[in-house]
């Protein structure tokens, strides 16, 4: 089954809307004083300031005109004056919170992400900052063709996120009013364990995906798993993260794809139900019962009591193995890929039953992908899927090039010739088989059946040699066309 690629899930959920959504929860711009006379003057900085602070006119001035902006641009060039001329300002914090949130609503997300940087130095458990840097970081991961950058820059914004979820459990910021504190609280949480999610799940850290995408959909209203946007879309990330875990867990995997399903639109549920449907097969072996699936996933967040203990397995790999090898009578006409199931996932009688009508026998094997490469042992791809993996299967260890006679000493001249040739012969079929069998090429080998380990899958041969195609047989020759002689004069 092929992972479901999902990124561009729902247009709400897009990272424009997501970053516009932290600033909306940038803190009140400091109430503007009003005209103060000549002099230092206090200046009240919001309900949660304790103690006015001091501003000379000229600091008050710069303050009051960047505070005053209705227009963002216009804002945040203010502030931007006022930082340079002022750069240990007593209110620093809050006029970088002001920063951050004007250029989030230019927008100019860059000079946004500097702002939250520099507002992290003043203030290192800054949420607002911390909720910033991990949408804005997400984002710019997401938008990334090559596979490492992007896991870095996820893993960052990984890294943000669980300094903000630290954040969130130490006692609110006196800077933020309680109405406020669980605004924010309710809109970062989620977001928070959505990107710590996701930077596990590209990397196939299933565990950690699986606990912050549990933890997500517990920090949402319900509604919110219903809707289409980003919830819905992690919701079916969480049951592809089941699935992909060591051992897989068939169960979750279909009851949280079910789920996405049951509430994507359309032109989503075709993508995401194959996966559903697959991990309930591969459980039950059948898709008898599946409709219940659908409806519990349908109408409960998770699992409910008893509806795993109701759905019972189908068989296991070595019962169906049996199976398959009771009911044939020539064992030995199996496909190698029926052959490597059983040697790997059948019982050890089973097992043995098919080896016995191979083993010592000499075959030829076409078309092996070269995995590595020797003079003595190749280690090639044989089966369909050992070749989309690019994983060996199969072992060959080579027969030895054929001696070349010493030259005796009393040699006749015919005997120097050939063994001169013979040398070269010899020369020339090994530099052909190092050719042939180089890493990457596709070789037909022979080999007799010498032994094989059940995990990981692989088959010995010994005696490999490599099969060359034969030379075409040189076409007849034509018959000789009569030379054309010309006419004798007439006398």
């Amino acid at each position: 089954m092929k992972k479901v690629s999902l990124a561009t899930l729902l247009a709400c959920a897009v990272l424009a809307s997501g970053v516009s959504s932290a600033f909306a929860q940038a803190a009140a711009a400091p109430s503007s004083p009003a005209a103060q006379p000549a002099g230092a003057q206090p200046v009240q900085l919001g309900a949660q300031q304790d103690k006015p602070i001091q501003m000379s006119d000229a600091e008050l001035t710069l303050y009051n005109n960047a505070i005053g902006q209705s227009d963002p641009k216009a804002k945040a060039a203010g502030v931007e004056a006022y930082l340079t001329a002022y750069p240990q300002s007593a209110v620093k914090q809050q006029m970088l919170e002001i920063l951050m949130d004007s250029y989030g609503h230019i927008p100019d997300i860059p000079k946004a992400l500097d702002a939250a940087d520099r507002l992290l130095v003043v203030d290192p458990t800054n949420l607002r900052a911390l909720y910033a840097e991990t949408l804005i970081r997400k984002g710019n991961a997401e938008a990334l063709t090559d596979a490492a950058a992007k896991q870095a820059g996820l893993d960052a914004a990984a890294g943000f996120a669980q300094k903000g979820i630290v954040a969130l459990a130490a006692p609110k910021p006196a800077s933020i009013s309680d109405a406020d504190f669980q605004t924010l609280k309710a809109a970062a949480t989620p977001a928070f364990y959505s990107t710590i999610g996701y930077a596990a799940f590209n990397k196939n850290d299933n565990a950690t995906a699986i606990d912050a995408y549990k933890k997500e959909l517990a920090a949402v209203p319900l509604a919110a798993t219903k809707t289409p946007g980003s919830v819905l879309q992690d919701t079916y990330y969480l049951g592809v993260a089941y699935y992909q875990s060591t051992p897989p867990d068939y169960l979750n995997c279909s009851f949280y794809a079910s789920r996405a399903v049951a509430y994507a639109p359309d032109s989503f549920k075709t993508q995401m139900s194959p996966t559903a449907k697959y991990c309930y097969h591969k459980y039950h072996d059948g898709d008898d019962g599946y409709d219940a699936m659908v409806a519990a996933a349908t109408n409960n967040l998770n699992p409910p009591d008893g509806l795993f203990a109701s759905i019972k397995p189908g068989l296991t790999p070595a019962e169906k193995i049996h199976n398959i090898i009771a009911g044939t009578s020539d064992l030995s006409s199996l496909a190698t890929e029926d052959k490597e199931m059983v040697f790997q996932y059948g019982s050890t009688e089973d097992a043995a039953k098919v080896w016995a009508t191979i083993q010592g026998k000499s075959v030829e094997v076409p078309g092996g992908l070269v995995i590595t490469s020797s003079p003595t042992v190749l280690t090639v791809a044989v089966t369909d899927d050992a070749k989309q993996s690019k994983t060996a299967d199969f072992t060959f260890n080579m027969a030895p090039p054929a001696a070349v006679p010493d030259l005796k000493p009393t040699a006749t001249v015919a005997q120097k010739a050939a063994y001169k040739k013979a040398v070269a012969d010899a020369a020339k079929k090994a530099d052909a088989i190092a050719a042939a069998t180089a890493v990457g090429q596709t070789v037909d080998l022979t080999g007799t059946y010498d032994s094989f380990t059940p995990t990981p899958v692989q088959i010995v041969m010994k005696d490999g040699d490599v099969v060359f195609p034969k030379a075409a047989k040189p076409a007849a020759k034509a018959a000789a066309t009569p030379a054309h002689r010309a006419a004798p004069a007439r006398k």
